[in-house]
């Protein structure tokens, strides 16, 4: 397994794997297949996704991209975990653990103190993930959205 950081310039392979996660769990992001189809499927759209996010890394197994995930720039001292997805024939190999962990790695680097993200309450393996990687629940009222409906966070001792 081989984590890839990934830019403006690789957009088709976000593209796939942002897809993919998509289809395969539609009820697991805010955002929908449908509405990066169409006419919300063109390169330029992909390319400032891409410009607009600071970290967006890319899992690699046997030669194709089977993971993804995103952190956001920091902001008083905070990130947010977003768009954490593995494929189904990937899971249970501690890929999720190893994407979370870079997550935790970068957030250090740029010097944030929290990481947070939102997920939704009937994902069972995703929050049971987070939990083992040092997540709580955030009892931030101001966190409530209806995309996701529980929030979590963790405190980051500074790095190295």
């Amino acid at each position: 397994m081989s984590l890839s950081r990934l830019g403006p310039a690789h957009w088709q392979r976000w593209r796939a794997l942002r897809r993919a996660a998509l289809a395969e769990a539609p009820d697991a992001f805010a955002s929908t297949l449908a509405e990066w189809s169409k006419e919300g499927d063109t390169e330029d759209r992909w390319r400032r996704r891409l410009e607009a996010v600071p970290l967006n890394l890319a899992a690699r197994m046997a030669g194709r991209d089977v993971g993804m995930v995103s952190a956001t720039a920091p902001e008083d001292g905070e990130v947010e975990l977003i768009s954490l997805w593995v494929a189904p024939e990937a899971r249970g190999r501690g890929l999720a653990g190893e994407l979370v962990g870079a997550v935790v790695a970068w957030a250090r680097e740029v010097g944030a103190t929290r990481l947070v993200l939102g997920v939704r309450e009937h994902n069972a393996p995703a929050i049971a993930l987070y939990r083992r990687h040092g997540f709580v629940d955030d009892d931030d009222p101001g966190r409530r959205s209806s995309a996701c409906e529980l929030w979590m966070r963790r405190l980051l001792a500074p790095g190295p």
